[in-house]
């Protein structure tokens, strides 16, 4: 069973399918999963809060249809436990809330115009994604931001070349203000971000610009705070959570004892029907899942949660076969190939967050002595594979990098001056790697403006440093399209093929090529060390006339850079270290080269 329409009315009954709220012609019918309750109303403005009896289908399932509601209106359901008690609870299905211990609000799905919006996601070759967090991006005198004011981005995103935005998570939360990892209610957004038309609007707007959506959701726990599903029809074991949890020690995650219940066909159905709304009512482009780890293992290391593995895998298959230009994404973080292995035993992602690159790079750029660079460890981490050079999503900073006091690179370089030379020339070296190795390359706000501060709910992004700035977000702009192969001159970038070069731990020089077939060769020549390097050989894949395209030193991209470094190569071939050809080229300190051979 797939999608709303998987909770079909009992065999030979009039009932209409889904769940919630179900917006028809004549009126709003309403259905509720509720197996421990002897009886179900549905409440609200229709109603003057009286109460609708809904009728058992004899399933779990209470259903009635009510001929005066109608979109816009806020309801609840009251249902009558074994016990006797009576509760009032939020529909869990609800598109929109007043509030997260409010009412539901009547939604109907179909009312959006989307206009002759046909977008498609980009594939995965030529993805830039850009992590962004909807109440901090832009903030105001008001409060947090909201989907609208994200919306205001978009023109400038497109304009550095961004052409995928993920989104952390803005399912309705407790209060207004959070990273959104603790969600209340996970069919409805975020009332404070502007609720169901608003994230509609912006993924239409984002798709008139060029942009994917990516939205990050969470399913390996729920809440823990704010959470009608609690107890929602007043049963529960081991004074647990009742319905939609574990209630056993499966139950325990280290965001509160609220894991769901992976096992349970209602259960599994509400996580499927949530993934798959997205996809379908909001147009987004993806899906990242949030901590994987902790859907299949208790402890987040194994795969001890069977039920929470083929879950995942149902999904994903799911969305290749239903939104074939959708993508993917799981943070696992544990390097784990089944995550994207489309193998009868594997989750079937098309990507995942890759620890193997952060982690290195992050140690190389920070370290304060050149010694401490490990060149192996990052030619490692540049080559690791999954079996595709697009099945990782590699970046040096996300919101958990640079978050709980944790340093952006920039003031983990100099914390004294976390925009001088020092640190504007790691940064730089940090971007041209993420957008030039094998992977998806993500971005986290403000990044490309050399944001120092660490990243809070509560505290907007510092946008005057983008124009202060605007010589460095050029530098983005123009390795953006680089990866992108936008000019069709460096269509190697988003190839399959990677080829270490050179790996130089006296020189602190790691080399690098990219090969797809039919398009140019890229090769990537990176001095991690504070110093020029200067008449240094590097080997390359062929002879030839090799033209420069991007050099991280260059001072258009900084006053403080030094323009140093090779132009145009005629690389020979006396080839070196196994190579057919090789080339004499200097580098300046800390700094990138990108060649493409015509």
């Amino acid at each position: 069973m797939t999608g709303d329409d998987s909770h079909p009315a009992t065999e030979g009954s009039e009932h209409r399918g889904g769940m919630g709220a179900i917006v028809h012609d004549e009126g709003v019918a309403f259905r509720v999963w509720a197996p421990n309750a002897s009886a179900a109303w549905v409440v609200g403005d229709f109603d003057d809060w009286g109460g609708t009896e809904l009728v058992s289908e004899g399933n779990g399932y209470f259903y009635g249809d009510v001929a005066g509601a109608s979109a816009g209106d806020e309801y609840k359901f009251r249902l009558t436990g074994a016990d006797g008690d009576e509760r009032y609870r939020i529909d869990p299905y609800a598109r929109h809330v007043t509030n997260s211990v409010g009412n539901g609000i009547v939604h109907d799905p179909a009312a959006f115009d989307w206009g002759d919006d046909d977008f498609a996601c980009p594939s995965h070759d030529q993805l830039v994604v850009y992590e962004t967090h909807v109440g901090s991006f832009v903030g105001g005198p008001g409060g947090p931001g909201d989907l609208e004011k994200v919306a205001g981005k978009l023109a400038y995103l497109a304009d550095v070349g961004i052409n995928a935005i993920e989104l952390m998570p803005l399912m309705e939360f407790s209060g207004d203000v959070s990273w959104g990892y603790n969600p209340a209610h996970v069919f409805a957004v975020e009332s404070a971000y502007g609720g169901p038309d608003a994230l509609k609007g912006f993924v239409k707007a984002a798709h008139e610009h060029g942009i994917a959506v990516i939205l990050d959701v969470v399913y390996n726990h729920f809440g823990p705070s704010d959470l009608d599903l609690w107890r929602f029809d007043g049963w529960s074991e081991h004074d647990k959570g009742g319905i939609y949890f574990y209630n056993d020690h499966r139950s325990a995650t280290p965001w509160g004892d609220t894991r769901p219940d992976y096992g349970r066909e209602a259960v599994r159905n509400f996580i499927h029907d949530n993934a798959f709304m997205w996809l379908r009512e909001y147009r987004v482009d993806g899906l990242r899942f949030d901590m994987t780890p902790f859907m299949r293992s208790v402890d987040g290391t194994g795969k001890d949660i069977p039920e929470g593995w083929d879950l995942m895998g149902w999904i994903a298959r799911d969305v290749r076969d239903q939104f074939p230009d959708a993508i993917m994404i799981a943070e696992d973080l544990h390097g784990d190939h089944l995550v994207t292995s489309t193998a009868s035993d594997g989750a079937a992602f098309h990507s995942q967050w890759d620890t193997h690159f952060v982690h290195p790079v992050r140690r190389a750029l920070t370290a304060v002595d050149d010694d401490d660079r490990s060149m192996t460890a990052v030619a490692d981490a540049i080559t690791y594979d999954y079996g595709d050079a697009f099945a990782r999503v590699v970046y040096t900073e996300s919101h958990d990098e640079v978050a709980n006091g944790k340093a952006r690179i920039p003031s983990e370089v100099d914390g004294d001056n976390p925009t001088g030379w020092h640190a504007q020339k790691r940064a730089a070296l940090g971007l041209a790697l993420v957008l030039t190795s094998p992977g998806i390359p993500m971005l986290f706000q403000g990044q490309e403006f050399l944001e120092d501060e660490w990243f809070r709910d509560d505290v907007p992004l510092d946008w005057p440093r983008a124009e202060h700035f605007r010589d460095l977000v050029r530098m983005v702009s123009d390795l953006v399209h680089l990866r992108r192969d936008v000019d069709g001159t460096s269509g190697g970038l988003r190839g399959q093929d990677t080829r270490l070069l050179q790996v130089d731990d006296d020189a602190k020089v790691v080399a690098f090529s990219r090969h797809r077939e039919d398009a140019a060769d890229v090769v990537v020549i990176a001095n991690f060390q504070a110093e020029s390097v200067d008449g240094h050989r590097v080997g390359f894949p062929a002879a030839g006339h090799w033209s420069l395209r991007f050099n991280s030193d260059a001072r258009t991209y900084s006053s403080l850079f030094g323009d140093h470094g090779s132009g145009d190569l005629d690389v020979g071939d006396d080839g070196v270290d196994g190579l057919p050809a090789s080339a004499v080229v200097d580098i300046g300190p800390a700094s990138v080269l990108v060649y493409t051979r015509d």
